[in-house]
């Protein structure tokens, strides 16, 4: 089951890149709710190469790493991703109105498939405001 969230984000393209695969950023905005965060983040952005940034509830209840290998990248554009046994997909498609980045990723059988959509859309929301912000 493939799930798929995306925005549009009012930046040039390589400040939407790099915002994505940077890790001080990616502990800026990685966080699905307030009461989340990103304590640490780790790229190495090759094909082969691996990722993972550790997410936590900030009252400390819960935490989880959110980790994986990185399959296919085309600068500017693509990045393709493993994680256990899952695969993940973002696009980055630059337009008028800015950059569309659209992730696409296979669904979980523990959580019903809205919340995951959810989810993974508020990131991606926390994303666009990060990188507009910064202009």
């Amino acid at each position: 089951m493939k799930i798929t969230v995306e925005t549009i984000v009012k930046a040039p393209i390589s400040k939407v890149w790099s915002a994505y695969i940077t890790p001080d950023d990616i502990k800026q905005w990685n966080t699905a709710s307030e009461d989340w965060h990103t304590t640490k983040s780790t790229v190495d952005l090759r094909v082969g190469g691996a990722f993972s940034s550790r997410m936590e509830a900030k009252d400390g209840s819960f935490g989880f790493d959110f980790a994986g290998t990185y399959t296919k990248i085309v600068p500017n554009e693509l990045i393709e991703y493993s994680f256990g046994d899952r695969a993940g997909v973002v696009e980055f498609i630059t337009g008028a109105d800015g950059v569309t980045v659209r992730v696409t990723f296979d669904g979980e059988s523990e959580n019903p498939v809205e919340q995951q959509r959810q989810g993974w859309q508020a990131i991606l929301n926390n994303f666009a405001k990060h990188v507009e912000a910064r202009q």
